[in-house]
């Protein structure tokens, strides 16, 4: 009876040791499907966090066809993430950097991020549009379209280009 009580000890000091250790972990991988290179059929969003540490980070964004036939990919690091951030947010260590990159992952599929369709009929070129005949493309096909940020200042939009049958970016803004 008494090594149960011995044992049950050690258990909770070991489990109280750990508790206190507040490592935060990172969000390793996320995925969502969405209407994207086709109008009816799921392409695959997935972002996907590898290395242990901020500095050692890499975020892999890619997209793959309802064929799963990869179709786009975007590749970042933790610290080029974070560096256009330092400013406005205290990042200074390294628990609050893994929390501040798992809250960019959790809000990269949130629905404000899925465009219905990418280029509305009522919206007009600007000075943030890089290329005016995809523009055009789009207003016309009605594709959806897709956005994310790579900093506080700087958020890409992209769409699939039925004439290229790539994605392309369509408005890069701040």
């Amino acid at each position: 009876m008494k090594k149960i009580y011995l044992l049950s000890f050690l258990f909770l000091l070991c489990f109280a040791a750990c508790k206190n250790d507040k490592k935060v972990e990172a969000i390793t991988e996320m995925s969502k499907t969405f209407a994207f290179s086709d109008t009816l059929k799921l392409d695959t969003f997935k972002v996907a966090l590898t290395g242990q540490k901020s500095a050692d980070m890499m975020l892999n964004f890619t997209i793959k066809n309802f064929n799963g036939k990869k179709i786009y990919q975007k590749s970042l690091t933790a610290t080029e993430l974070l560096k256009s951030y330092l400013d406005s947010e205290d990042l200074k260590k390294e628990n609050d950097k893994i929390a501040f990159i798992n809250k960019q992952i959790n809000a990269f599929f949130t629905e404000e991020h899925f465009l219905e369709p990418a280029v509305t009929e009522q919206q007009e070129l600007d000075t943030n549009t890089p290329d005016e005949a995809f523009y055009n493309e789009l207003k016309q096909t009605q594709f959806n379209g897709f956005y994310y940020s790579l900093g506080k200042d700087k958020s890409i939009y992209i769409a699939w280009s039925t004439k290229e049958q790539r994605v392309k970016t369509y408005y890069k803004c701040c």
